[in-house]
């Protein structure tokens, strides 16, 4: 694994969107823009989760006073073949794009590349950005809401919604710090319904090496937060760091058990999707950041790699885990 750290590197200003299961959540107060509905206006769900990246990256541009002309690339991914939803957002931005997927591992991804574009003075502003959106994921990866499949307890709800960040090298309350790239772990599951399970190895490994290769401890954070492995899969991971004699009391919470409420609201097992750990990310962390709450965080955001095709022919499930660093930083303009 590689880790990057970066000297420099800020986020401008960053905005979210969501649906409204993700409304009525615990980071609601977070997000720029709540949709009525799992359509949002348009005529599909695909096109809904085009309309919530939009709303998204619009804002996260006003909100630093940015145009499109002064972002040198943008860098974005969703869970859609072909990146669907990146691709057709972004023919009318008119921008340099680089497509990233991770599954949900993506958000960190295309943060950690934006940064490295920032860092190594090959853009001065960089565009990172994600979506996901509950029924289309569905419709792809498992069986459309429509049908009615009754799943199963361990199964994940994609959070609909979308994040986005500028980021540059103007001093910010908020600095990326650091990128370590994930590499794949397989222990050999093959449960589609259970990919909290599954992803909670990756997320293991890509922590015990950006510990190594920064030269921290635990210690050293406030939070640090997995992506989306949901209330199966972290339970696995606290295990896991429990053989390692690490107490995750109070310091480790999951992204996708702090979107939902997830012992009142209809999602399962809590929240997954390249948008749970962005959300989250801007909703609630970048707030405990600029208030002086947090002062160091660490987002271990987590992707399955699985292609249905593979899972039908009884095939496992590579996982993958990015983490991104975030620090605040007392003598910069607060946004």
């Amino acid at each position: 694994m590689k880790t990057w750290q970066f000297d420099d590197v800020y986020v401008q200003s960053s905005a979210c969107s969501g649906g409204p299961l993700e409304g009525e959540g615990p980071c609601a107060k977070g997000f720029d823009y709540i949709a009525r509905d799992l359509h949002d206006g348009e005529g599909s769900f695909e096109k809904a989760e085009i309309s919530l990246l939009r709303h998204a990256c619009d804002r996260a541009l006003r909100k630093g006073g940015f145009r499109c002309s002064d972002i040198n690339v943008c860098i974005g991914g969703d869970l859609m073949n072909q990146l669907l939803t990146t691709h057709y957002f972004a023919r009318d931005m008119h921008v340099p794009l680089l497509g990233a997927y991770a599954a949900c591992a993506t958000s960190s991804l295309v943060i950690g590349l934006a940064s490295l574009f920032v860092q190594q003075r090959l853009a001065d502003h960089a565009l990172a950005f994600v979506s996901s959106h509950n029924a289309a994921a569905e419709r792809q990866f498992r069986f459309p809401n429509e049908y009615g499949v009754q799943k199963k307890a361990t199964t994940t709800t994609t959070v609909s919604g979308a994040g986005s960040m500028v980021l540059g090298r103007m001093p910010r309350s908020i600095a990326v710090k650091a990128f370590t790239l994930g590499r794949i772990v397989d222990w050999h599951h093959k449960d589609a319904s259970d990919m909290g399970i599954a992803m909670a190895p990756a997320v293991y490994d890509t922590l015990q090496a950006h510990l190594r290769q920064t030269n921290t401890t635990i210690d050293a954070y406030d939070w640090i937060l997995s992506g989306d492995l949901s209330k199966a899969g972290f339970a696995f991971f606290c295990d896991l760091l429990a053989q390692e004699g690490i107490d995750t009391k109070g310091r480790f919470n999951d992204c996708g058990l702090m979107i939902y409420d997830i012992e009142k609201q209809p999602v399962f097992c809590g929240g997954s999707g390249c948008a749970c750990s962005m959300c989250v990310s801007i909703a609630e962390v970048f707030r405990q950041l600029r208030e002086g709450k947090k002062r160091r965080v660490l987002i271990l955001a987590s992707g399955a790699l699985l292609s249905m095709m593979a899972i039908y022919q009884k095939d496992s499930v590579p996982c993958i885990a990015h983490a991104i660093e975030y620090q605040r930083r007392d003598d910069a303009c607060s946004f």
